[in-house]
């Protein structure tokens, strides 16, 4: 329970210091939709997704006004197609993406996930199609987003899908050319994706997952590095490992609240409540950047040496927060850096003090991975896969998740901008060292054995 002290608090947070419910996601199970005829899939999945979340955004309003905590994005997620529609082919998971865009258009939702293939060990036929048809999925519809898992500590990592994938994420970047190649926005590649995650472009409905299920991301950046300033100026001499108290403490506070707002949003759905996912996620507003709380650390800027060691803490931190706010945490539940989303770390990439070299070493002990990094447009699908291999090596050796949203800008190079717009926000482009140096590496394909570490039986 929260005492009279830390409701005042927290009501400071929500009034000065961002602190909002990022995002609730509605998961809903589409496997009761399967039919190898298209015309009776699409029919049925828009039925089902318009019946079950038609009262979706109308319930998240009325709580975030009941409750004075606004609820940002309502979001759903769907059982991955790739096993849904296994049957249909490329041309028809196009379709199946169409009508998703279109239910979520009808019921009020940003975004809708889902789009998903799980192929760490290898490729059904509808994996195959599914992934074939994501360039032009996320190049002909605004709130589709796709993820696909190719590694996992248990399999090792799939390089044929890794491959792939760099060839299906320069096609969808070509097809958005006139917007930065804004499709590769809505595309994750994965290492140990979870099956509960509340964030986009990654959420996905998992297949041990509830027929209908209420996910919450609870973001508070802004709220961490205010906490972090009052403790420092009220004690000049405070060291990191009071100072990883006060982001504990904080943390915990923003759970509860997350854990509140989905809760109450589940009753009166009518569907299970799942996690909490308190994860520090930023937008490109002044004031909610997780790269600002490095600065409140000591640091000049994300990137300088140091940063590693100071998102770790971060990490940490936040996770035992959460953990201890309640029994229910998820998803990806920490901090992210996504350069383009956080207008500190595009800064810092802008001035070169955080390379992609110095991002890569940093996912191994954040929340995600090297997440809407722009590169150039020239950047060659061998060298895209060769950079998500690396991150997914380091999911599958320290058993977390990581995951790439590379977007190599079609017409641009390295040093200039790229501009997504709205929560996806713009950055400056970073360039990608040793270009057709890894080609030979990534033709061999094949799948890279699973670690030591999946020996836990």
């Amino acid at each position: 329970m929260l005492s009279d002290r830390e409701v005042i608090s927290t009501l400071e947070m929500l009034r000065h210091e961002h602190l909002d419910v990022r995002t609730v996601t509605l998961g809903i199970s589409l496997f009761d939709c399967a039919s190898g005829d298209i015309g009776r899939f699409t029919a049925m999945l828009r039925e089902k997704i318009c019946r079950i979340a038609s009262g979706l955004v109308e319930v998240c309003d009325q709580v975030g006004v009941r409750y004075g905590i606004p609820i940002v994005n309502k979001r759903i997620a769907v059982s991955p197609i790739a096993v849904a529609a296994c049957a249909m082919s490329t041309g028809q998971m196009v379709e199946a993406a169409v009508a998703l865009d279109s239910a979520a258009r009808e019921v009020g939702v940003d975004f809708i996930g889902g789009f998903t293939a799980l192929v760490e060990k290898g490729f059904t036929s509808g994996d195959r199609a599914l992934i074939e048809a994501i360039p032009d999925a996320l190049a002909s519809t605004e709130r589709v987003c796709s993820s696909v898992n190719v590694a996992s500590t248990r399999a090792g990592i799939n390089m044929d899908a890794v491959y792939l994938m760099g060839k299906t994420i320069k096609r969808a970047a070509e097809l958005t050319s006139e917007r930065d190649g804004v499709a590769c926005a809505k595309l994750c590649v994965f290492a140990n994706i979870p099956e509960d995650i509340p964030f986009m472009a990654g959420a996905y409905l998992g297949v041990g997952e509830p027929d209908q299920v209420i996910n919450v991301g609870v973001s508070g950046p802004g709220v961490v590095k205010m906490a972090i300033d009052r403790a420092r100026a009220a004690n000049p001499g405070i060291d990191l490992g009071e100072l990883s108290e006060i982001i504990k403490h904080t943390s915990f506070k923003v759970t509860k609240v997350g854990e509140l707002i989905g809760r109450e949003v589940a009753r009166l759905l009518g569907v299970t409540f799942g996690v909490v996912d308190l994860s520090l996620a930023p937008t490109p507003n002044v004031g909610d950047s997780v790269g600002e709380i490095f600065q409140s650390l000591g640091l000049s800027h994300i990137g300088v040496p140091g940063s590693t060691a100071a998102l770790a803490m971060l990490n940490d931190a936040v996770k035992k927060g959460g953990a201890f706010a309640s029994s229910y945490v998820g998803g990806l539940s920490g901090a992210f850096i996504p350069v383009s989303e956080d207008l500190n770390i595009a800064e810092s990439a802008r001035k070169g003090f955080l390379s992609i070299e110095k991002l890569e070493a940093m996912t191994s002990v954040c929340s995600v991975g090297l997440d809407m990094v722009a590169l150039a447009g020239d950047t060659s699908a061998e060298t895209l896969a060769a950079i998500i291999a690396d991150e997914m090596a380091i999911g599958v050796i320290n058993r977390k998740t990581t995951a790439a949203r590379l977007i190599p800008v079609p017409g641009k190079k390295a040093g200039e901008k790229a501009f997504f717009g709205g929560l996806l926000g713009e950055a400056t482009i970073i360039s990608a060292r040793g270009e057709n140096g890894s080609s030979d590496f990534i033709r061999l394909g094949g799948r890279i054995p699973a670690p030591v570490q999946s020996m836990t039986n």
